[in-house]
């Protein structure tokens, strides 16, 4: 496990100078965060989102200070509005350099206690695992198209999703939360091999909670007395692990798991029963 200070989150902020980022989500909180730390270093910022008003208020204030974006209304659980978005930075900026798939939402229902009709149970509301695992793999699948588009040796081209603590201990009065930011992290292991033969970087981030209007009040009051993590810093680890020109940080996990510093994990090695002839194999 490596720590990375606050010192060195902007280390290679330098390298988005020009790109064109396309984020989902930032119209407030994280996202907006982040929007506005990588527009700070010269990045053009593509925004979708279902708040269009906070999105182009967003996108005002980085014009504002001389930046340079677009904003597109988008639910990224439609796979049509994900293509429009790409297709807007395509277009807009002639190219797409780093996907930030960061729209999320709470959970949703009650998943432990099912609503009964006619001695039945009804169907849950699985809107949080649409919009944070659907959404994300929509988001993650369409960007790697638009990021392989033209893409020469040496350039800049990057995946960052955003996982949570939830992904590693799972809060047990939110299965279907744990369940999407589970799913998350288990896609970007697996797609990392891939993007690391196209030499493209994959990442994931995983805060604690944050001071978003993602806390319910019910949330925030069993939170009382706990750190919260600070936005800047969750933006950061974004940036950093977005930007940072060694190929072999790509595939790791990033944590925030309080109001400290961000950790860098190893990538997993499973290597007992027949992961260990696999291992074998792979590198014969």
């Amino acid at each position: 496990m490596t720590t990375i200070t606050d010192e060195q989150l902007d280390l290679y902020a330098a390298r988005v100078n020009g790109k064109v980022v396309v984020i989902t989500g930032a119209a407030s909180g994280i996202g907006k965060e982040t929007a506005t730390r990588f527009a700070k270093y010269g990045a053009k910022i593509v925004i979708g989102d279902l708040d269009i008003q906070g999105a182009t208020k967003v996108l005002d204030g980085i014009v504002k200070a001389g930046g340079q974006g677009a904003v597109l209304s988008c639910d990224v659980s439609s796979w049509e509005d994900q293509v429009a978005l790409f297709e807007l930075a395509e277009k807009r900026f002639g190219s797409v350099d780093v996907v930030i798939a960061n729209a999320g939402i709470a959970e949703l229902g009650d998943f432990t206690n099912p609503d009964i009709k006619d001695g039945k149970p009804v169907k849950p509301n699985w809107k949080t695992m649409d919009v944070n695992l659907t959404g994300s793999l929509y988001t993650a699948y369409v960007g790697l198209h638009y990021l392989r588009k033209g893409k020469k040796e040496g350039d800049l081209k990057s995946v960052v999703l955003i996982g949570s603590m939830a992904s590693w201990q799972a809060p047990t009065n939110m299965p279907m939360y744990a369940a999407s930011k589970h799913g998350v992290l288990g896609f970007m292991r697996a797609v990392y091999p891939s993007c690391r033969r196209e030499g493209i970087r994959i990442s994931i981030i995983h805060p604690w909670f944050a001071d978003t209007k993602i806390i319910s009040d019910g949330l925030k009051a069993g939170l009382v007395g706990l750190p919260m993590v600070p936005l800047h810093r969750v933006a950061g680890a974004i940036l950093y692990s977005a930007t940072d020109p060694d190929l072999g940080t790509s595939g790791c996990p990033w944590l925030l798991p309080d109001g400290g510093p961000v950790f860098r994990l190893e990538k997993d090695q499973l290597k007992e029963g027949v992961y260990r002839l696999i291992d074998k194999r792979i590198k014969l």
